[in-house]
């Protein structure tokens, strides 16, 4: 990594040092919309100033987008003015040192993937991401306890998800999965990419022996490929 891209990195990271501004990061980037200033500052306990203050230097260091928009809805005359808003930025910030690059090696395997002409080589990569799926859904469940109802192995399935870094939300009797652990990858592998988190989200409801809950493919902006259906009862 050449120094300046080294020492941006570092500097973003650095950021986040700050409690507050720690604070009020974690709040935006967990809300599924954007978080106005007041919103912010209520939600961490300090002045919409000092919420102003920090929201914008994180924008500053590329942790979170900022944008205009009027809450009424209306426009024109009488209208007031836009509310500054904020989002979570798209930047990926990861420092090691030594330099690593682990996601250069996942690029080069799923290049070599999807440049195979071997249905084989596909299926093996389905077949080994629901086998760990399934011991990542088996672990949730003995944590979950002797004999676990319904409601426990869901949240089950939600902390597990949770832990390999989807960010699931639950909304209209679907989980949804805010954040795709391998976003990196995404742009030139999409296909292979989905069908792998299709079977390792597959794997996480099989190891949990949930057979209510039904992980299906639903691309929808900003989200994760996949979404789990939970039926009723």
């Amino acid at each position: 990594m050449k120094a300046g891209k080294l020492a941006s990195e570092i500097a973003g990271l650095a950021s986040l040092g700050e409690p507050v501004r720690r604070e009020l990061y974690l709040y935006v980037a967990g809300q599924s919309g954007e978080v106005g200033r007041d919103e912010a500052a209520a939600a961490v306990g300090i002045s919409r100033s000092l919420a102003g203050f920090h929201l914008d230097r994180l924008v500053e260091e590329g942790l979170l987008e900022a944008s205009f928009r009027r809450l009424s809805g209306r426009s024109g005359p009488g209208a007031g003015r836009p509310a500054k808003l904020y989002r979570r930025s798209g930047r990926q910030v990861e420092v090691s040192v030594p330099e690593r690059r682990y996601e250069l090696a996942a690029r080069l395997l799923a290049t070599a993937v999807d440049a195979s002409d071997s249905p084989k080589t596909r299926k093996a990569l389905v077949r080994t991401a629901r086998g760990i799926g399934e011991q990542i859904g088996a672990q949730a469940r003995a944590r979950a306890g002797s004999r676990p109802g319904k409601k426990r192995l869901l949240a089950g399935m939600t902390d597990a998800l949770a832990g390999q870094g989807y960010e699931p939300v639950t909304a209209e009797g679907e989980l949804r999965l805010r954040n795709c652990p391998f976003h990196a990858l995404v742009a030139e592998h999409r296909d292979l990419v989905c069908g792998m988190n299709l079977a390792l989200i597959e794997g996480v409801v099989e190891g949990l022996e949930l057979p209510t809950a039904k992980p299906v493919l639903a691309p929808t902006p900003g989200m994760c490929c996949v979404c789990v259906r939970v039926e009723p009862g």
